[in-house]
């Protein structure tokens, strides 16, 4: 067991170091974008310029405006002073067939004016104001692995990075317990002493008293990056699962999107429709086109909650982008306790399901996960030091053996 936590850890200590450091900065994500870079969520218009164009309609104009873009994803209704942040994507070119690339993806368009006040390319690797926040998002689940073969193999492989985290969560606590006498030992911190006892106590004991929530962050990980692959199957055998509008189609390869013959605004209509067969009263709040699934998903939600704070997030209805068939939804609270489960992935990593505090949680969680990853090593590196005195053969220092790799 002691060999596998430390081969197991080693394996995963630097990704889990950078995945937490990054997860305590995107618990913030939106609010720290929006104060680096205003220009892309505070409109400049003033009240004198008009009302507030709809996100439809800013959409509608945004389109018309460059023939390259399709508009794949928008608010319907902006919150007050702020300017409608609107995913978009290129188009295929008559000429060769490929979609043009625009060189963005989001495009800060003033409600009021229509006016663009900004454009970015989300998640390009880049340090620049404008790109900073999205690409820690990017990092912290896809390490900015490039994509090959058709695989997302960033997300693959982070996937795998939080089944070994998964593992060792399990192999640590039992070894932070070798018997019940002591485990007085396992929750204690040797503060007076400091030195290698403190970093041993920090690694050991600070992982004991928050294991728990360790462990929801490691699952929820895996269920993230490998729903499909992975906690869809393994719930499935435990509890009914009622059926996903993506997994039920096949996606298009890259560079073959399947056009719509449903508009937005009609899409929209639909999902109001429905939503009020149901007897629910947020509007209709935002809309997407998936060109990859052929389908339309319309969000309820009030203008100042697009991202779903508090609870198990928003309710989401789907659409076929052909004829306008209902292709489920999701609800969250509804469904079998598998549907409820998966629901609750994303809203218990964020820490959103428990709103402002909940966030405050996970972003010292974050902290915590980069801590014990780096006391971990440093546990690994004075034990392999002392190994290596033992048998008097010190180990070189590490920018000697890179001396020699160079010359």
């Amino acid at each position: 067991m002691v060999v596998l936590h430390r081969w197991f850890g080693l394996a995963v200590a630097l990704f889990l170091f950078i995945s937490g450091l990054t997860g305590a900065v995107i618990s913030w994500d939106h609010e720290l974008d929006a104060w680096l870079n205003p220009q892309l969520f505070h409109a400049a218009s003033a009240a004198s310029d008009g009302p507030a164009k709809s996100g439809l309609e800013l959409a509608q104009q945004l389109e018309a405006q460059d023939r390259r873009l399709r508009v794949n994803y928008t608010l319907t209704a902006i919150e007050p002073g702020h300017t409608a942040l609107i995913a978009v994507e290129g188009r295929p070119d008559p000429a060769t067939g490929k979609p043009f690339e625009p060189g963005f993806n989001q495009v800060a368009v003033d409600p009021a004016t229509g006016a663009i006040q900004g454009t970015r390319q989300w998640g390009v690797v880049s340090l620049t104001r404008e790109n900073l926040l999205p690409f820690l998002y990017k990092l912290h689940y896809t390490m900015h692995i490039p994509d090959g073969w058709g695989i997302e193999l960033g997300v693959w492989f982070m996937g795998i990075i939080g089944i070994v985290w998964v593992l060792d969560c399990g192999i640590a606590l039992y070894l932070s317990f070798p018997n019940w006498r002591s485990w007085r030992k396992s929750l204690a911190f040797r503060w007076r002493e400091g030195g290698h006892r403190l970093n041993f106590d920090l690694h050991r004991s600070g992982g004991v008293w928050v294991w728990l929530l360790l462990l929801v962050l490691a699952v929820t990980s895996v269920s993230m990056n490998l729903q499909t692959q992975v906690m869809r199957p393994l719930v499935a055998k435990l509890s009914t699962l009622s059926p996903n509008a993506f997994d039920s189609r096949t996606p298009q390869p890259p560079g073959h999107p399947i056009e719509p013959l449903l508009t937005r605004e009609e899409a929209v209509a639909l999902a109001k429709t429905e939503a009020a067969r149901r007897g629910w009263t947020l509007p209709a709040g935002g809309v997407f086109y998936s060109s990859a699934y052929g389908l339309y998903g319309v969000g309820f939600f009030a203008a100042d909650n697009d991202h779903g704070d508090g609870g198990l997030g928003n309710a989401w209805l789907y659409f076929d982008g052909r004829d306008g068939k209902p292709a489920g939804g999701v609800v969250p609270g509804t469904g079998s306790a598998g549907d409820i489960f998966l629901q609750a992935q994303f809203p218990l990593h964020s820490g959103r399901i428990l709103g402002l505090p909940g966030r405050i949680l996970i972003s010292a969680m974050g902290l915590v996960v980069a801590m014990l990853s780096a006391t971990g090593l440093i546990i690994w590196l004075r034990k392999r030091r002392a190994r290596a005195a033992q048998t008097g053969k010190a180990p070189a220092p590490l920018h000697a053996n890179f001396s020699k790799q160079v010359q």
